[in-house]
């Protein structure tokens, strides 16, 4: 290696990276794969400053890797790196309106004098104001939610309470609490299923 070059950890030592994380960048495509010098990945000073604006990117600018890549390549032109720019600005904006909404409501529940918050005085006229529950007319919240569930299917059970039964035997499936649901009630059955499929 050259006086002008450096390894992978001086480079992301540089920006306060951990090496990992360039070498992400450039699995990603954010940084392009530098030099190598004895099967080790070496940075000059221009890859150091290539490091340097997808930090800013990636780090400070909170880009997305797809976008930030179109910044740091430096083979896009220069309309289509703003744009990617712009893009994320735009987003950001978004972002920051939601923000600044859900700051502001968080600050309003504040005021509230209620020791509990379900109790307090206003609270219906937030529901209706703030929620899917305001799309229902009825005052009182069982009403509407009887209201709401109309609109649903009543003539079959909902997912939740249909039983499952077993693609094979077409016995229940008991439910697990975490996961995805089960499509077989055993070991027994999707072995079953399992060598019809292969037949």
């Amino acid at each position: 290696m050259n006086d002008r070059a450096v390894h992978i950890g001086q480079a992301a030592a540089l920006y306060g990276l951990a090496p990992s994380t360039v070498r992400w960048w450039e699995s990603q495509g954010v940084l392009d794969p530098p030099a190598r010098d004895g099967g080790k990945r070496v940075y000059t000073d221009a890859d150091l400053r290539r490091i340097g604006v997808a930090y800013l990117c990636c780090v400070v600018g909170k880009m997305p890797l797809d976008q930030a890549a179109v910044v740091t390549s430096g083979k896009a032109p220069h309309g289509t790196w703003q744009r990617a720019v712009g893009d994320q600005i735009e987003s950001m904006g978004q972002r920051i309106e939601q923000l600044e909404a859900a700051r502001d409501y968080l600050r309003h529940l504040l005021s509230c004098h209620d020791d509990d918050m379900a109790q307090c005085r206003f609270l219906a006229g937030e529901l209706s104001a703030r929620t899917p529950r305001g799309s229902v007319a009825d005052v009182d919240l069982v009403a509407a939610a009887r209201a709401a569930g109309k609109g649903r299917d009543e003539n079959h059970a909902s997912d939740d309470e249909k039983p499952e039964t077993c693609a094979m035997c077409a016995g229940p499936i008991a439910r697990g609490k975490r996961g995805r649901r089960r499509k077989y009630c055993s070991p027994a059955c999707r072995q079953q299923a399992y060598r019809t499929r292969r037949k």
